[in-house]
């Protein structure tokens, strides 16, 4: 009796699963911004605000090195202390589903 329990369930199990993976390399990713002039790694916070403006908002800074964020409105920058670490593009949005 058990066996006739324990088979629907062992049946259930195997069967595989499936979801929908997408997957956007990072080179295609925000592909309109691509060409959009970032700053470049090494560069003062002076020089950042002098080239670019005030950022839309500042995050301090976390551990140690500390690294710091602005956020501009195509992109962020991230800090080491004064200096320039990275600049990466905001991604896109998706429209909304919620069309009327």
């Amino acid at each position: 009796m058990k066996t006739l329990l324990l088979l629907p369930l062992v049946a259930l199990l195997s069967l595989p699963l499936a979801a929908e993976q997408v997957v956007v390399p990072v080179g295609q990713q925000a592909a309109e911004k691509q060409a959009l002039q970032r700053p470049a790694r090494g560069i003062s916070k002076d020089k950042v605000r002098e080239q670019f403006g005030e950022p839309l908002s500042m995050q301090g800074a976390v551990g140690e090195p500390p690294i710091s964020s602005w956020e501009y409105a195509d992109f962020l920058v991230y800090f080491e202390h004064d200096l320039v670490l990275h600049s990466v593009l905001k991604r896109a949005e998706q429209p909304s589903a919620e069309t009327p």
